[in-house]
This record gives C-alpha cells, sequence and structure tokens, in this order.
C-alpha cells in the first residue's frame, strides 16, 4: 500500500499542480471574458466555461490517443487547443488590465484630490506674498510717519533776533492722522495674513493626510519605480508585464496536464493481449529480460520484442517455459525438446539462417518433432 502510494505520490502531484494552474487560467479567463463583452456576461461565462473545459480534455485526448488518431481530426484538434490557448490568454490579459485600469483610476483621482488642494495652497501663497508686500510698505510708512511727528519743528527769528523753535499745529493734525489709518490698516493685514497662515496650513495638513491614506500609490510603486529607472511611460511596463503572463500562464496549464498523462502512463502497470485476447500484465523483469538480450546481441529489439509477446501471452514472465541452455552451451539441437526449441528459436537472430543452430535448422526440427507428436496422437490405444 505505502509502495503504490509513493509511485502514484508524484504523478498526483504533478495533476494537483496542473488542476490548480488550470483553474486559476479557467478563472481568469471567463472573468476577462465577461467583462470585454459586459452585455451578456452570463452566456459568456457559460461558453467560456465549457471551451476551457475542452480545451483540458482536447489536450488529454490528443496525448493518450496520439497514435491511433487519424491525421485529419489530430490536426484540427490541435489546431482548436492552439486558437482556445489564446482565447484563454485574452481573457487573462482583459482581466488583469481591467483590474489595473481600476487600481491606476484610483490613483489617478488622488492624484487629482491633491493637484486641486495644491492649486488651492498656492493661490494662499500668492496671496500671503501681496500681504506681505503690503505689511512691509505700511510698516515703513508707519515709521515714516512717526518721524515726522517727532520732527515736525519751524525755526524763526524775532524782531530781536531770537530764533523761535515752534510746531505746526496743522501739519500735526494731518500726520496724525495718516498715522491713525496706517496703523488700522496695518492690523488689518495682520490679522489677514494670520488667516492665510492658517489656511495654507490647513492645505499642507490635508496634503499630507491624502498621501497617508492613498494605500494605491503603495500598490503601483514599484511600476512607478520602473517607470522612472527605464524612462518608460507606466502603462507601456505593465503592458510587457501582462504579455509576459499571458504567454506563460495558460501554455503551462496544458504542458502540465501533458505531464500528468505521461506520469500517470510511466506508473500504470503494462499490458499485452495473450492468445485469449485478454489484458494480461507485463512484469518488470520480463522488461529487464527483453533489455538483456538486445544489449548482449543475441536478437534485435524488434525480435526480443515478439519474444517477450510469446512470454506475455501466457500471462506471466516465462516461467512456464523450461529453463534453456546458452546458445553458446549448445553442441546439437537433436537432444532439445520442442519446448527448448522454441526459446532458442525466439533468440536466434534473423541473420543466422543456416548452420547447426540456424534458425532455418532449429524451425525444421521443430516441425519434425510435431509431426512425430501428430503421428503418435493418431494411434489409439485400448
Amino acid at each position: 500500500m505505502l509502495s503504490n502510494f509513493k509511485k502514484y505520490l508524484f504523478p498526483l502531484l504533478i495533476a494537483f499542480s496542473a488542476l490548480s494552474v488550470s483553474a486559476s487560467a479557467a478563472f481568469y479567463s471567463v472573468s476577462g471574458l465577461s467583462k470585454l463583452f459586459a452585455g451578456a456576461a452570463f452566456a459568456v461565462i457559460v461558453m467560456a466555461a465549457s471551451l476551457e473545459i475542452a480545451k483540458l480534455v482536447i489536450a488529454s485526448l490528443l496525448y493518450q490517443y496520439r497514435k491511433n488518431l487519424p491525421k485529419l481530426l489530430k490536426w484540427y484538434l490541435s489546431l482548436a487547443c492552439v486558437v482556445l490557448i489564446l482565447i484563454t490568454s485574452m481573457g487573462i490579459y482583459g482581466f488583469l488590465s481591467a483590474a489595473y485600469q481600476e487600481t491606476a483610476a484610483k490613483a489617478g483621482s488622488i492624484d487629482a484630490q491633491i493637484e486641486l488642494v495644491e492649486v488651492k495652497r498656492d493661490n494662499v501663497k500668492e496671496q500671503l506674498v501681496v500681504y506681505n508686500e503690503e505689511k512691509s510698505s505700511i510698516n515703513e510708512a508707519v515709521v515714516s510717519l512717526r518721524n515726522g511727528l517727532s520732527t515736525n519743528r519751524i525755526q524763526y527769528k524775532d524782531t530781536l533776533g531770537n530764533i523761535i523753535t515752534t510746531q505746526s499745529s496743522t501739519t500735526r493734525r494731518v500726520l496724525t492722522q495718516q498715522l491713525d489709518q496706517a496703523i488700522d490698516r496695518q492690523t488689518e493685514v495682520n490679522y489677514k495674513i494670520d488667516q492665510l497662515n492658517e489656511a495654507l496650513f490647513k492645505f499642507e495638513e490635508k496634503i499630507v493626510e491624502i498621501r497617508l491614506s492613498d494605500a494605491v500609490s503603495s500598490e503601483l510603486g514599484p511600476l512607478k519605480y520602473l517607470s522612472g529607472l527605464t524612462g518608460f511611460p507606466m502603462d507601456r511596463i505593465i503592458n510587457w508585464l501582462l504579455l509576459t503572463i499571458i504567454f506563460v500562464f495558460d501554455p503551462l496549464a496544458i504542458a502540465l496536464v501533458v505531464a500528468a498523462n505521461f506520469a500517470f502512463e510511466q506508473v500504470r502497470p503494462r499490458t499485452k493481449k495473450n492468445l485469449y485476447r485478454e489484458d494480461v500484465i507485463i512484469e518488470e523483469d520480463g522488461e529487464e529480460e527483453k533489455e538483456k538480450w538486445v544489449e548482449n546481441g543475441y536478437m534485435g529489439e524488434d525480435e526480443a520484442e515478439k519474444r517477450m509477446d510469446i512470454i506475455g501471452q501466457n500471462g506471466n514472465t516465462g516461467e512456464h517455459y523450461e529453463e534453456s541452455p546458452e546458445p553458446e552451451a549448445i553442441t546439437s539441437i537433436d537432444d532439445l525438446t520442442v519446448q527448448e526449441l522454441q526459446n532458442l528459436l525466439s533468440i536466434t537472430a534473423k541473420t543466422n539462417k543456416y548452420g547447426p543452430k540456424g534458425w532455418k535448422t532449429i524451425q525444421k526440427r521443430i516441425d519434425e518433432l510435431k509431426a512425430e507428436n501428430n503421428d503418435d496422437d493418431l494411434i489409439i490405444k485400448y
């Protein structure tokens, strides 16, 4: 039981791998084709599933009956299998490309959101620059007005020749009014700058949140890296990757199906038809004996096969035959029985026709012995 399990373990592993790869390819193909023909999705699923099953059956059929199938049918089935592989590959391409487009669309949406926030942020920055410039000019005006108020003096000489220093009330009133207006505007500008800085901080914070919540960019990270490394667009890189996958996926599934058939054929007991047209198992010892005959030069491979046919007709490895002496040990065939002569004939090369141990001489001796036996059978004994 354990030996049989070990013998079938590797073929079963190959068969499991073939079924898993074939099932995966069928799933992706059916899903992809249903997306390509979304108007009749259910009908396409039924059609694609039946074609996938037929493809695996065709692959097994072509291997199992490769010697017996008519050539025209064999060519048609081979062509149909290749076409079905292409259809499956097209479905896989459709499924994977749709998945990529969905991911790329999400990434594009996130990029658009970030771009919109960046536009608003840049607008705030431009306003902030304008207000900062105004703030600088207001600060300069306030300093100038305060200096004007502090230096608002008029000097003149009276009739006695004394220098009189006084301030112009009108000028002072004007300067004071302008200073008050400048200070009010300065307060408004400072408040506006604070608001803009707060809005700018919020926009920057929003950009960071969008990027941190973006799981799609991490999925497309390797493709973006390859795109930057090679200088090719990301769409072209993903197209190369998809073509590589589809040209390996389904052909590998078919190859594994054929390999599974081959592996089970190797571990399956070999059988032949006996005289009664019954299937009998060819023992491994018989195969080793046939190889020994060929290696030792007793006969060719075809003659050894015929010899094994004679042995296999009785359903065993030839134990029922009497042990035949080696050809080199035989000095005369006159003392051999019919069975021994038949065994010797089966291992005699066809090129050795004549001579004491030629196959024609052996056949003649067999016929003589059979004739003698037939004569004995005609004698009625009471």
